[in-house]
Protein backbone atom coordinates (compact mmCIF):
# COMPACT_ATOMS: atom_id res chain seq x y z
CA UNK A 1 0.00 0.00 0.00
CA UNK A 2 1.42 3.36 -1.02
CA UNK A 3 2.25 5.66 1.89
CA UNK A 4 0.78 9.13 1.43
CA UNK A 5 2.55 12.20 2.71
CA UNK A 6 1.10 15.56 3.71
CA UNK A 7 3.50 18.27 2.61
CA UNK A 8 4.10 20.81 5.38
CA UNK A 9 6.38 23.68 4.42
CA UNK A 10 7.70 26.10 7.00
CA UNK A 11 8.81 29.71 6.78
CA UNK A 12 12.42 28.69 6.25
CA UNK A 13 11.80 27.87 2.60
CA UNK A 14 12.71 30.54 0.10
CA UNK A 15 10.00 32.00 -2.11
CA UNK A 16 11.63 30.49 -5.18
CA UNK A 17 11.55 27.02 -3.64
CA UNK A 18 7.92 27.39 -2.64
CA UNK A 19 6.79 28.54 -6.07
CA UNK A 20 8.75 25.91 -7.98
CA UNK A 21 7.43 23.15 -5.73
CA UNK A 22 3.75 23.76 -6.43
CA UNK A 23 3.21 23.56 -10.16
CA UNK A 24 -0.36 22.69 -11.09
CA UNK A 25 -2.01 20.26 -13.47
CA UNK A 26 -0.60 17.28 -15.32
CA UNK A 27 2.88 15.98 -14.63
CA UNK A 28 4.73 16.61 -17.90
CA UNK A 29 5.72 13.47 -19.77
CA UNK A 30 4.37 11.07 -17.11
CA UNK A 31 0.84 10.57 -18.41
CA UNK A 32 -0.46 11.08 -14.87
CA UNK A 33 -2.42 13.97 -13.41
CA UNK A 34 -1.88 15.78 -10.14
CA UNK A 35 -4.30 18.03 -8.32
CA UNK A 36 -2.63 20.34 -5.82
CA UNK A 37 -4.72 21.47 -2.84
CA UNK A 38 -3.50 23.82 -0.12
CA UNK A 39 -4.62 24.51 3.43
CA UNK A 40 -3.21 26.33 6.47
CA UNK A 41 -4.83 23.85 8.86
CA UNK A 42 -2.60 20.89 9.72
CA UNK A 43 -5.55 18.99 11.14
CA UNK A 44 -7.66 19.38 8.01
CA UNK A 45 -4.65 18.51 5.87
CA UNK A 46 -4.40 15.19 7.68
CA UNK A 47 -8.16 14.64 7.83
CA UNK A 48 -8.73 15.10 4.10
CA UNK A 49 -6.04 12.55 3.24
CA UNK A 50 -8.68 9.84 3.56
CA UNK A 51 -10.70 11.59 0.86
CA UNK A 52 -7.63 11.95 -1.33
CA UNK A 53 -6.99 8.21 -1.10
CA UNK A 54 -10.58 7.38 -2.04
CA UNK A 55 -10.53 9.91 -4.88
CA UNK A 56 -7.35 8.41 -6.33
CA UNK A 57 -8.82 4.91 -6.21
CA UNK A 58 -11.89 6.10 -8.07
CA UNK A 59 -9.76 7.99 -10.61
CA UNK A 60 -6.77 5.84 -11.64
CA UNK A 61 -3.75 7.86 -12.69
CA UNK A 62 -4.75 10.87 -10.57
CA UNK A 63 -2.72 12.02 -7.58
CA UNK A 64 -4.00 14.51 -5.02
CA UNK A 65 -1.17 16.42 -3.36
CA UNK A 66 -2.18 18.14 -0.12
CA UNK A 67 0.16 20.86 1.13
CA UNK A 68 -0.14 22.65 4.45
CA UNK A 69 1.53 25.95 5.33
CA UNK A 70 1.58 27.88 8.59
CA UNK A 71 -1.17 30.48 8.55
CA UNK A 72 1.37 33.29 9.03
CA UNK A 73 2.88 32.45 5.65
CA UNK A 74 -0.04 30.90 3.83
CA UNK A 75 -1.61 33.89 2.08
CA UNK A 76 1.76 35.38 1.17
CA UNK A 77 2.66 32.13 -0.56
CA UNK A 78 -0.69 32.05 -2.34
CA UNK A 79 -0.12 35.54 -3.67
CA UNK A 80 3.37 34.60 -4.81
CA UNK A 81 1.88 31.63 -6.64
CA UNK A 82 -0.67 33.83 -8.40
CA UNK A 83 2.07 36.19 -9.57
CA UNK A 84 4.36 33.40 -10.76
CA UNK A 85 1.55 31.42 -12.38
CA UNK A 86 2.22 28.41 -10.16
CA UNK A 87 -0.55 28.62 -7.56
CA UNK A 88 -2.28 25.43 -6.38
CA UNK A 89 -5.21 24.14 -8.40
CA UNK A 90 -7.50 24.60 -5.42
CA UNK A 91 -7.12 25.90 -1.90
CA UNK A 92 -8.80 26.63 1.39
CA UNK A 93 -9.62 30.33 1.64
CA UNK A 94 -10.69 32.74 4.35
CA UNK A 95 -13.53 35.16 3.77
CA UNK A 96 -11.06 37.92 4.69
CA UNK A 97 -9.24 37.46 1.38
CA UNK A 98 -12.16 36.46 -0.85
CA UNK A 99 -12.88 39.90 -2.33
CA UNK A 100 -9.22 40.62 -3.01
CA UNK A 101 -8.71 37.39 -4.94
CA UNK A 102 -12.00 37.72 -6.81
CA UNK A 103 -11.14 41.27 -7.89
CA UNK A 104 -7.79 40.03 -9.16
CA UNK A 105 -9.57 37.39 -11.26
CA UNK A 106 -7.66 34.65 -9.46
CA UNK A 107 -10.76 32.59 -8.64
CA UNK A 108 -12.70 30.38 -11.02
CA UNK A 109 -16.48 30.91 -10.95
CA UNK A 110 -18.16 27.58 -10.16
CA UNK A 111 -21.66 28.29 -11.49
CA UNK A 112 -21.29 26.38 -14.77
CA UNK A 113 -19.93 23.33 -13.00
CA UNK A 114 -22.63 23.48 -10.34
CA UNK A 115 -25.29 23.65 -13.04
CA UNK A 116 -23.74 20.93 -15.23
CA UNK A 117 -23.43 18.45 -12.35
CA UNK A 118 -26.69 19.52 -10.71
CA UNK A 119 -24.63 20.06 -7.57
CA UNK A 120 -27.06 20.84 -4.75
CA UNK A 121 -25.79 23.75 -2.66
CA UNK A 122 -28.57 23.22 -0.12
CA UNK A 123 -26.62 20.25 1.23
CA UNK A 124 -24.53 22.74 3.23
CA UNK A 125 -25.78 24.04 6.57
CA UNK A 126 -23.88 27.34 6.55
CA UNK A 127 -21.58 29.38 4.38
CA UNK A 128 -22.96 29.16 0.84
CA UNK A 129 -23.85 32.84 0.51
CA UNK A 130 -20.53 33.89 2.03
CA UNK A 131 -18.83 32.67 -1.15
CA UNK A 132 -21.11 34.46 -3.58
CA UNK A 133 -19.52 37.65 -4.87
CA UNK A 134 -21.05 41.00 -5.82
CA UNK A 135 -21.23 39.86 -9.46
CA UNK A 136 -23.73 37.20 -8.37
CA UNK A 137 -21.37 34.30 -9.09
CA UNK A 138 -20.47 31.47 -6.73
CA UNK A 139 -16.69 31.27 -6.24
CA UNK A 140 -16.40 28.76 -3.44
CA UNK A 141 -17.98 25.81 -1.66
CA UNK A 142 -18.21 25.81 2.14
CA UNK A 143 -15.46 23.65 3.56
CA UNK A 144 -16.27 23.76 7.25
CA UNK A 145 -17.97 25.85 9.89
CA UNK A 146 -16.93 27.06 13.30
CA UNK A 147 -18.49 28.54 16.40
CA UNK A 148 -17.46 29.62 19.88
CA UNK A 149 -18.03 27.87 23.18
CA UNK A 150 -16.91 28.27 26.78
CA UNK A 151 -14.26 25.81 27.95
CA UNK A 152 -13.69 25.46 31.69
CA UNK A 153 -11.64 23.53 34.20
CA UNK A 154 -14.35 21.45 35.89
CA UNK A 155 -12.43 20.97 39.15
CA UNK A 156 -11.81 24.71 39.49
CA UNK A 157 -15.51 25.43 39.03
CA UNK A 158 -16.43 22.82 41.62
CA UNK A 159 -13.86 24.17 44.10
CA UNK A 160 -15.36 27.64 43.61
CA UNK A 161 -18.83 26.31 44.44
CA UNK A 162 -20.31 26.26 40.94
CA UNK A 163 -22.18 23.54 39.05
CA UNK A 164 -22.45 22.63 35.38
CA UNK A 165 -25.93 24.16 35.39
CA UNK A 166 -24.46 27.44 36.62
CA UNK A 167 -22.01 27.71 33.72
CA UNK A 168 -24.54 26.47 31.17
CA UNK A 169 -26.93 29.31 32.03
CA UNK A 170 -24.58 32.26 32.46
CA UNK A 171 -25.92 35.66 31.45
CA UNK A 172 -24.15 38.89 30.64
CA UNK A 173 -24.77 42.61 30.29
CA UNK A 174 -22.38 45.48 29.55
CA UNK A 175 -23.15 47.34 32.78
CA UNK A 176 -22.00 44.93 35.50
CA UNK A 177 -21.16 41.76 33.54
CA UNK A 178 -24.14 39.75 34.81
CA UNK A 179 -23.61 36.30 36.33
CA UNK A 180 -20.60 35.59 34.13
CA UNK A 181 -18.91 38.73 35.48
CA UNK A 182 -19.43 37.52 39.04
CA UNK A 183 -18.17 34.05 38.16
CA UNK A 184 -15.04 35.42 36.48
CA UNK A 185 -14.20 37.45 39.61
CA UNK A 186 -14.74 34.50 41.94
CA UNK A 187 -12.69 32.10 39.82
CA UNK A 188 -9.69 34.46 39.78
CA UNK A 189 -7.00 33.61 42.35
CA UNK A 190 -3.99 35.65 43.37
CA UNK A 191 -0.74 33.98 44.44
CA UNK A 192 -1.90 33.97 48.08
CA UNK A 193 -5.08 32.08 47.22
CA UNK A 194 -7.44 35.05 47.59
CA UNK A 195 -10.30 35.25 45.11
CA UNK A 196 -11.01 38.26 42.94
CA UNK A 197 -14.13 39.15 44.94
CA UNK A 198 -12.47 38.78 48.35
CA UNK A 199 -10.80 41.44 50.54
CA UNK A 200 -7.06 41.83 50.02
CA UNK A 201 -7.07 40.38 46.50
CA UNK A 202 -3.83 41.35 44.72
CA UNK A 203 -4.50 42.03 41.04
CA UNK A 204 -0.78 42.36 40.32
CA UNK A 205 0.10 38.82 41.37
CA UNK A 206 -2.21 36.35 39.72
CA UNK A 207 -2.05 32.60 40.01
CA UNK A 208 -5.20 31.82 38.01
CA UNK A 209 -7.13 34.21 35.80
CA UNK A 210 -10.88 33.69 36.01
CA UNK A 211 -11.16 34.10 32.24
CA UNK A 212 -8.78 33.73 29.32
CA UNK A 213 -7.81 36.48 26.93
CA UNK A 214 -10.95 38.35 25.94
CA UNK A 215 -9.21 41.67 25.23
CA UNK A 216 -8.16 40.78 21.70
CA UNK A 217 -6.69 42.68 18.78
CA UNK A 218 -8.82 40.64 16.39
CA UNK A 219 -11.05 43.24 14.73
CA UNK A 220 -13.85 40.66 14.38
CA UNK A 221 -13.77 39.53 18.01
CA UNK A 222 -14.22 36.06 16.54
CA UNK A 223 -13.75 33.77 19.56
CA UNK A 224 -13.42 36.51 22.18
CA UNK A 225 -15.76 39.47 22.71
CA UNK A 226 -18.19 38.89 19.82
CA UNK A 227 -20.29 36.26 21.64
CA UNK A 228 -20.95 38.82 24.39
CA UNK A 229 -21.83 41.98 22.48
CA UNK A 230 -23.79 40.04 19.83
CA UNK A 231 -26.41 39.07 22.42
CA UNK A 232 -27.54 42.71 22.43
CA UNK A 233 -28.38 42.63 18.72
CA UNK A 234 -25.17 44.44 17.74
CA UNK A 235 -23.49 43.27 14.54
CA UNK A 236 -20.09 44.23 13.21
CA UNK A 237 -21.31 45.63 9.90
CA UNK A 238 -24.25 47.63 8.59
CA UNK A 239 -25.02 44.86 6.07
CA UNK A 240 -24.40 41.09 6.29
CA UNK A 241 -22.54 41.06 2.97
CA UNK A 242 -20.29 43.70 1.44
CA UNK A 243 -21.06 46.42 4.02
CA UNK A 244 -20.12 50.07 3.73
CA UNK A 245 -19.25 50.63 7.39
CA UNK A 246 -18.35 48.76 10.59
CA UNK A 247 -20.35 49.60 13.69
CA UNK A 248 -17.53 50.41 16.08
CA UNK A 249 -19.09 53.70 17.21
CA UNK A 250 -22.25 52.04 18.52
CA UNK A 251 -22.69 52.95 22.23
CA UNK A 252 -23.40 49.34 23.22
CA UNK A 253 -20.23 48.16 21.50
CA UNK A 254 -18.16 50.84 23.22
CA UNK A 255 -19.65 49.98 26.60
CA UNK A 256 -18.82 46.34 25.95
CA UNK A 257 -15.20 47.17 25.15
CA UNK A 258 -15.03 49.17 28.39
CA UNK A 259 -16.25 46.10 30.29
CA UNK A 260 -13.73 43.85 28.55
CA UNK A 261 -10.91 46.24 29.39
CA UNK A 262 -12.08 46.38 33.01
CA UNK A 263 -11.50 42.63 33.36
CA UNK A 264 -7.85 43.17 32.49
CA UNK A 265 -7.54 46.21 34.74
CA UNK A 266 -8.99 44.26 37.69
CA UNK A 267 -6.65 41.33 37.13
CA UNK A 268 -9.46 38.94 36.17
CA UNK A 269 -8.23 38.34 32.61
CA UNK A 270 -4.77 38.53 31.02
CA UNK A 271 -3.66 41.49 28.97
CA UNK A 272 -2.54 41.01 25.38
CA UNK A 273 1.00 39.64 25.50
CA UNK A 274 0.79 38.18 29.02
CA UNK A 275 1.47 34.76 27.53
CA UNK A 276 3.64 34.10 24.50
CA UNK A 277 2.17 32.82 21.26
CA UNK A 278 3.85 29.46 21.86
CA UNK A 279 1.63 28.88 24.90
CA UNK A 280 -1.69 27.51 23.64
CA UNK A 281 -5.12 27.86 25.19
CA UNK A 282 -4.96 24.16 25.98
CA UNK A 283 -1.69 24.72 27.86
CA UNK A 284 -3.27 27.55 29.88
CA UNK A 285 -6.29 25.48 30.91
CA UNK A 286 -4.23 22.37 31.69
CA UNK A 287 -1.64 24.28 33.74
CA UNK A 288 -4.23 26.14 35.80
CA UNK A 289 -3.26 29.58 34.48
CA UNK A 290 -6.87 30.24 33.52
CA UNK A 291 -10.11 28.75 34.83
CA UNK A 292 -12.29 29.22 31.78
CA UNK A 293 -12.32 30.93 28.42
CA UNK A 294 -14.13 31.26 25.15
CA UNK A 295 -12.58 29.23 22.36
CA UNK A 296 -13.21 27.82 18.92
CA UNK A 297 -15.26 24.71 18.29
CA UNK A 298 -12.32 23.18 16.44
CA UNK A 299 -10.52 22.81 19.77
CA UNK A 300 -13.25 20.77 21.47
CA UNK A 301 -11.65 17.39 20.94
CA UNK A 302 -8.24 18.62 22.09
CA UNK A 303 -9.56 20.33 25.23
CA UNK A 304 -11.59 17.36 26.39
CA UNK A 305 -8.68 14.95 25.96
CA UNK A 306 -6.15 16.79 28.17
CA UNK A 307 -4.60 14.11 30.40
CA UNK A 308 -5.55 14.45 34.04
CA UNK A 309 -7.76 17.53 33.59
CA UNK A 310 -11.52 17.45 33.14
CA UNK A 311 -12.54 20.22 30.77
CA UNK A 312 -16.22 21.00 30.32
CA UNK A 313 -17.85 22.74 27.38
CA UNK A 314 -20.65 25.26 27.91
CA UNK A 315 -22.60 27.43 25.49
CA UNK A 316 -21.75 31.09 25.17
CA UNK A 317 -23.52 33.54 27.47
CA UNK A 318 -27.13 34.64 27.37
CA UNK A 319 -27.68 38.32 26.76
CA UNK A 320 -29.16 41.07 28.95
CA UNK A 321 -32.66 39.69 28.32
CA UNK A 322 -31.65 36.32 29.80
CA UNK A 323 -32.81 34.54 26.64
CA UNK A 324 -30.69 35.48 23.64
CA UNK A 325 -27.54 33.76 22.47
CA UNK A 326 -25.86 34.91 19.29
CA UNK A 327 -22.72 33.25 18.00
CA UNK A 328 -20.50 34.50 15.20
CA UNK A 329 -19.91 31.60 12.79
CA UNK A 330 -17.16 31.51 10.23
CA UNK A 331 -17.16 29.21 7.22
CA UNK A 332 -13.95 28.79 5.26
CA UNK A 333 -14.31 28.12 1.56
CA UNK A 334 -12.83 25.87 -1.09
CA UNK A 335 -11.74 27.87 -4.13
CA UNK A 336 -10.36 26.86 -7.52
CA UNK A 337 -7.54 28.94 -8.97
CA UNK A 338 -8.52 30.53 -12.28
CA UNK A 339 -5.13 29.54 -13.72
CA UNK A 340 -5.39 25.82 -13.08
CA UNK A 341 -4.35 23.73 -16.08
CA UNK A 342 -7.10 21.20 -15.46
CA UNK A 343 -10.25 22.93 -14.18
CA UNK A 344 -12.49 19.91 -14.86
CA UNK A 345 -10.40 17.55 -12.75
CA UNK A 346 -9.95 20.19 -10.06
CA UNK A 347 -13.71 20.73 -9.87
CA UNK A 348 -14.14 16.97 -9.60
CA UNK A 349 -11.85 16.97 -6.55
CA UNK A 350 -13.36 20.10 -4.95
CA UNK A 351 -16.92 18.87 -5.46
CA UNK A 352 -15.95 15.50 -3.97
CA UNK A 353 -14.56 17.33 -0.93
CA UNK A 354 -18.02 18.91 -0.72
CA UNK A 355 -19.79 15.54 -0.68
CA UNK A 356 -21.29 13.73 2.28
CA UNK A 357 -19.13 10.69 1.51
CA UNK A 358 -15.90 12.68 1.89
CA UNK A 359 -16.90 14.99 4.73
CA UNK A 360 -18.33 12.18 6.86
CA UNK A 361 -15.04 10.30 6.70
CA UNK A 362 -12.74 13.29 7.09
CA UNK A 363 -14.61 14.77 10.04
CA UNK A 364 -14.43 11.62 12.17
CA UNK A 365 -11.25 13.12 13.61
CA UNK A 366 -13.33 15.82 15.31
CA UNK A 367 -10.71 18.43 14.45
CA UNK A 368 -13.09 20.43 12.27
CA UNK A 369 -16.83 20.72 11.79
CA UNK A 370 -18.04 19.64 8.35
CA UNK A 371 -20.44 21.91 6.51
CA UNK A 372 -22.88 19.10 5.65
CA UNK A 373 -25.37 18.37 8.49
CA UNK A 374 -25.39 14.59 7.99
CA UNK A 375 -21.61 14.55 8.18
CA UNK A 376 -21.69 16.72 11.29
CA UNK A 377 -24.04 14.23 12.94
CA UNK A 378 -21.73 11.36 12.03
CA UNK A 379 -18.76 13.22 13.48
CA UNK A 380 -20.62 14.07 16.68
CA UNK A 381 -21.72 10.47 17.17
CA UNK A 382 -18.21 9.12 16.60
CA UNK A 383 -16.70 11.54 19.08
CA UNK A 384 -19.41 10.92 21.65
CA UNK A 385 -18.23 7.33 21.79
CA UNK A 386 -14.79 8.71 22.69
CA UNK A 387 -16.22 10.85 25.49
CA UNK A 388 -16.29 14.12 23.53
CA UNK A 389 -19.71 15.78 23.69
CA UNK A 390 -20.28 18.27 20.87
CA UNK A 391 -23.93 18.89 21.70
CA UNK A 392 -23.19 22.49 22.73
CA UNK A 393 -22.23 23.24 19.14
CA UNK A 394 -24.80 21.09 17.37
CA UNK A 395 -27.47 22.77 19.51
CA UNK A 396 -26.25 26.15 18.27
CA UNK A 397 -26.73 24.95 14.72
CA UNK A 398 -30.13 23.38 15.36
CA UNK A 399 -31.42 26.29 17.46
CA UNK A 400 -30.29 28.82 14.84
CA UNK A 401 -28.25 30.99 17.19
CA UNK A 402 -25.40 31.18 14.66
CA UNK A 403 -24.95 34.18 12.39
CA UNK A 404 -22.41 34.31 9.56
CA UNK A 405 -19.26 36.35 9.35
CA UNK A 406 -19.79 39.25 6.97
CA UNK A 407 -18.21 39.24 3.55
CA UNK A 408 -15.86 42.21 3.66
CA UNK A 409 -14.18 44.31 1.00
CA UNK A 410 -10.46 44.77 1.69
CA UNK A 411 -10.49 42.45 4.68
CA UNK A 412 -6.70 42.25 4.87
CA UNK A 413 -6.44 46.06 4.93
CA UNK A 414 -9.04 46.28 7.70
CA UNK A 415 -7.11 43.74 9.73
CA UNK A 416 -3.84 45.61 9.28
CA UNK A 417 -5.42 48.95 10.21
CA UNK A 418 -7.45 47.91 13.24
CA UNK A 419 -5.37 45.29 15.02
CA UNK A 420 -2.86 47.86 16.37
CA UNK A 421 -5.70 50.15 17.43
CA UNK A 422 -7.49 47.43 19.40
CA UNK A 423 -4.18 46.48 20.98
CA UNK A 424 -3.52 50.10 21.97
CA UNK A 425 -7.03 50.48 23.39
CA UNK A 426 -6.80 47.38 25.56
CA UNK A 427 -3.34 48.47 26.73
CA UNK A 428 -4.89 51.72 27.98
CA UNK A 429 -3.02 53.82 25.43
CA UNK A 430 -6.21 54.91 23.64
CA UNK A 431 -9.62 55.94 24.94
CA UNK A 432 -13.19 55.37 23.77
CA UNK A 433 -12.87 58.08 21.15
CA UNK A 434 -10.78 55.69 19.06
CA UNK A 435 -13.91 53.78 18.08
CA UNK A 436 -15.51 56.73 16.33
CA UNK A 437 -12.27 57.15 14.38
CA UNK A 438 -12.26 53.43 13.54
CA UNK A 439 -15.82 53.59 12.27
CA UNK A 440 -14.87 56.47 10.00
CA UNK A 441 -11.76 54.66 8.79
CA UNK A 442 -13.82 51.55 8.05
CA UNK A 443 -15.92 53.53 5.59
CA UNK A 444 -12.82 54.63 3.74
CA UNK A 445 -11.24 51.19 3.59
CA UNK A 446 -14.45 49.41 2.58
CA UNK A 447 -14.97 51.90 -0.27
CA UNK A 448 -11.48 51.47 -1.71
CA UNK A 449 -11.22 49.70 -5.06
Amino acid sequence: MRVRKVVALGAALTLTAVVSACSSGSDSGSGSQTVNWWTWDDKQAAAYEVCATDFEKANPGVTVKISQYAVADYFTKLTAGFVAGNAPDAFQDSITYFQEYADQNQLLPLDDYIKKDDFDLSRFSVGVDSWKYTDGKQYGLPLDWAATGIYYNADMLTDAGYTKQDVDTLDWNPDDGGTVGKMIAHLTLDTEGRRGDEPGFDKNNIKTYGFGQIAAKDFLGDTTWSSFVSTTGWRLSNKPSWPTTLNYDDPTFIKTMDWVRSLVEKGYAPAIGTFTDSVSDVDLISSGKIAMETGGSWSASTFTKIPGVEVGIAPTVLGPDGKTRAVFSNSNGNNIWAGTKDPDLTWKWVSYMGSEACQSKASLTGTFFPSIPASMEASAEALKAEGVDLSVFTDMLNNKVLYPAPSLTNGAALEAEFEPLFEAYFAGEKGDSIFKDMQSQSKTILAEK
